[in-house]
């Protein structure tokens, strides 16, 4: 089959056009520029066109797009005119994954965290919403396995057309709400959707809108703060760790620190645990590295380390601050650098008390210029909602070595040496602080 996914630059779309180019399919994709994905998916002989234009439509059988895509989009129009099928991504799903054992992971906050450790667990392939160090990539492709270890999406409802053999829901906090109208009753709903397709389900007890469930679903349930004690953080050749027992199976190490960690980690192994030996889970989790701009330590010299992370929600952030909290202590820094880099006007307005919390504990702030995302600009007003704290309002950074320089209006305003440094954002901030911007 020829198939061309518009949007592949993204991370979602990108996924699943890797994977059926693994299956054998004729790939080729669109985005509006070049980007770290594009140029691997060219190096991996996928044809790419940018920006999108409707000659990249030729004699494809499928067309499949991001959920951001408009219906007046070159491509989509050029594809309808030829008769050939358009499907948004959502759609696709059905097809693409209606022959898999797919254990889908959803939740709003931790999926591609445990999604990663599923997929460090259990074989067969794997597509997740980030880069796992294990295997250097978002897909992992294996043709003898009937086995998909995926990460499902709650943002655009695509999570019930995932086919799920088995449901894990970490959480179920709002999130996304502008595509459910802010209706909270249809955003559960659609949750209940999703759980009850699946005939294993796998739920965390302690979530306030999955602890309604627990007298009525019938499912694997952890309850974190009776199932899993004994949280320490250790430091395994410098790398951060977490060390709990869980429930009888004993002790258990997996990277990374905080108490989120142990709770994703000990869904995925009452998930696996279905098929796979105990002894077996706790070996293969320490074949887990991380993900990709998760607590990402992307800079490391005796006085200073600089992390990445992906953190754009305040439940987030606070979750991964506390973990760089104790990271520094152990490390033995008495000073945390914060940068963050605000994802969309809508989430920064909405949710703006619970980000001015965030970030107790750090000796600076640095805020950066709203990534937009594409909506228009709103008046938001940092200096005075994070008075608090000792606040630095920049346009960017620049990274040279261990060392980074803090720059506005184009002038240096101070440099970044020593202690603990990271940086929050889903946007362009994983390339600036990396030195690659």
């Amino acid at each position: 089959m020829k198939i061309h996914f518009i949007g592949i630059g993204g991370i979602g779309i990108s996924g699943l056009a890797q994977y059926m180019h693994f299956k054998g399919h004729e790939v080729s994709g669109s985005d509006i520029k070049d980007t770290i994905i594009t140029k691997k998916l060219r190096d991996m002989g996928i044809a790419i066109t940018v920006p999108h234009a409707a000659k990249a439509i030729t004699d494809q059988d499928l067309v499949v797009h991001s959920a951001i895509i408009s219906p007046d989009n070159p491509e989509v129009v050029a594809a309808k005119a030829k008769g050939i099928e358009v499907l948004a991504r959502r759609e696709a799903l059905l097809k693409i994954l209606d022959d898999k054992k797919v254990y889908a992971v959803a939740g709003a906050h931790g999926k591609s965290t445990t999604s990663a450790i599923l997929a460090s667990i259990m074989e067969g392939s794997a597509i997740i919403g980030a880069e796992s160090k294990a295997f250097g990539s978002n897909v992992r492709y294996d043709e003898k396995s009937d086995v998909m270890l995926f990460e499902a999406d709650e943002s655009d409802g695509s999570f019930v057309n995932t086919n799920p053999y088995c449901a894990i829901v970490i959480n179920a906090e709002p999130e996304h709400m502008e595509y459910y109208d802010y209706n909270y009753e249809l955003f559960y709903d659609t949750y209940k959707t999703f759980i009850n397709l699946s005939p294993l389900k796998v739920l965390n007890a302690e979530d306030p809108f999955l602890s309604t469930l627990v007298d009525t679903v019938d499912a694997k349930w952890l309850y974190p703060s009776k199932d899993i004690k004994n949280i320490e953080f250790v430091l395994i050749n410098n790398e951060p760790h977490t060390r709990f027992t869980f429930k009888d199976f004993g002790s258990f190490d997996v990277w990374g620190f905080g108490k989120h960690i142990a709770i994703d980690t000990a869904l995925a192994i009452l998930a696996a645990h279905e098929s796979i030996d105990i002894e077996d889970i706790r070996k293969n989790l320490l074949t887990f590295k991380g993900i990709k701009k998760r607590f990402d330590i992307v800079g490391f010299e005796s006085d200073s380390v600089i992390i990445d992370d992906y953190g754009h929600h305040p439940t987030e952030i606070k979750a991964t601050f506390e973990s760089v909290k104790e990271y520094a202590h152990l490390k033995g820094f008495d000073k945390i650098t914060a940068i963050w880099q605000p994802h969309k006007y809508s989430r920064t307005i909405d949710n703006l008390d619970e980000f001015i919390k965030c970030f107790d504990g750090a000796a600076e702030l640095i805020i950066l210029p709203v990534w937009s995302a594409g909506e228009a600009p709103r008046e938001i007003n940092f200096q005075e909602s994070f008075k608090e704290y000792n606040l630095t309002m920049a346009d960017k950074i620049s990274r040279t070595n261990n060392t980074i320089k803090v720059i506005k209006d184009n002038k240096d305003l101070e440099t970044l040496d020593k202690g603990l440094i990271i940086g929050f954002g889903a946007g362009d901030i994983t390339y600036q602080i990396r030195g690659i911007a």
